[in-house]
């Protein structure tokens, strides 16, 4: 199918959270691909919450029909769980791989929060849409509303190796979908080992758009970065790996003296160690189109999160021509990075420090594998691409 090829059909993507100030990977997928695929001429809705916080899921954004860029988006309020200690509890146990029975995993479905209006607004309406697109798998908008019309539904899931994707209500809905689509192979292999899959489970990828110019010296000066960095973009939180940015940040810059700063992008308290105050840049959640720069002015890129499906801030930072210091602990980047010979993986602070080490020692070196990525960005995660494996895909249901 050709990008410009209009097609006929509605579609429904259901995402936890929308909008500006919102940071996550599989929400910035939804909206692309929702959006991709209206431009192709589908009728498009985006059926999300009122929360901007994934924390706190408080209802920020009002309810309600907005129509933006061609799709029409649906806000429906959250509502707290049910017993916040119980849930903690709960969660706990998960943690620890310990099994639940099917009524405790529906207290912990239920615990951080709820859409009941999402849920009816769906059983009222699911047969009005040809294919209704899930992701991610692990919140109560996807593990609770899949089996309201499964001979619809279409679970992009955004996999992790994590204890929470071992829990049977994620083997159901990965078992019970129409169609399931998988950002990357690594994600899909995993897939197979947690559950049967339905006939149509493609590998269709994911993309980012690419930007047109860069502005290093720009950015530097607005932001007033003065010495050379090294880049994390994302939540600073626990599950992505930011505490280990940090303490093989503080390796290198205190014992081996490596002569960059860190700059962090995103969301959630960087609690940086008094010992570091003065070497950690924190710019918070930057506007979209100022992510680029920083990405392009970055002497590498540190994705250290074991928890990632596709990892959109390595695309990014490749098509910016900077490479990547990547967390060998996670399948799907170490994938990538062996795959396009753009990337070096570490196991330990130490490993990390060294390759600092080397990215001050040897610039010319680290961009001469960092141009690996962008050829590999370009060759295989353009959304034209993309979209014609989400449409080819659509046409075994619609």
């Amino acid at each position: 199918m050709s990008e410009t090829a209009l097609r006929t059909g509605r579609l429904a993507f259901v995402t936890p959270r929308y909008g500006p100030g919102v940071v996550g990977g599989s929400e910035a997928v939804s909206k692309e691909a929702a959006h991709g695929l209206a431009a192709r001429g589908y009728e498009v809705d985006i059926l999300t919450t009122c929360a901007r916080d994934h924390y706190t899921w408080a209802n920020e954004f009002p309810p309600g029909d907005s129509r933006e860029g061609g799709v029409t988006v649906r806000r429906f309020p959250t509502m707290p769980g049910n017993e916040l200690a119980g849930w903690v509890r709960l969660q706990g146990r998960v943690l620890e791989e310990q099994e639940l029975t099917d009524a405790e995993e529906l207290a912990w479905v239920n615990g951080r929060f709820r859409v009941p209006d999402l849920y009816l607004h769906l059983a009222a309406s699911a047969r009005e849409y040809d294919a209704i697109v899930f992701s991610p798998y692990l919140f109560w908008s996807t593990l609770y509303c899949t089996d309201i019309a499964p001979e619809r539904t279409i679970l992009m899931p955004c996999l992790h190796d994590e204890p929470y994707s071992r829990l049977r209500a994620v083997r159901a809905a990965l078992a019970g979908a129409a169609a399931v689509w998988f950002l990357s192979e690594p994600e899909h292999q995993l897939a197979h080992r947690l559950a049967p899959l339905p006939a149509e489970h493609p590998v269709i990828g994911a993309a980012v758009d690419v930007p047109a110019r860069y502005d290093v010296a720009g950015f530097c000066e607005r932001h007033h970065v003065e010495r050379p960095f090294v880049l994390y973009a994302g939540r600073r939180e626990e599950a992505k790996g930011w505490q280990q940015v940090l303490g093989a940040f503080g390796a290198a810059v205190l014992r081996h003296g490596a002569p960059f700063d860190l700059v962090t992008i995103g969301v959630g308290d960087p609690s940086v160690p008094e010992a570091l105050e003065h070497r950690v840049i924190d710019l918070g959640y930057l506007e979209p189109e100022e992510v680029p720069n920083a990405f392009a002015a970055a002497a590498a890129y540190l994705q250290p999160s074991a928890n990632e499906s596709f990892s959109r801030t390595i695309m990014e930072a490749w098509l910016a021509g900077t490479l990547v210091l990547a967390n060998r602990a996670s399948d799907v980047v170490t994938w990538h990075c062996e795959r396009s010979g753009a990337g070096l993986v570490y196991s330990d602070e130490l490993e990390l420090g060294q390759y600092l080490s080397f990215v001050a020692a040897a610039p010319k070196v680290a961009g001469e594998l960092a141009a690996k990525g962008r050829e590999y960005v370009l060759a295989n995660y353009r959304w034209p691409c993309v979209l014609d494996a989400m449409e080819a895909s659509l046409g075994c249901l619609l």
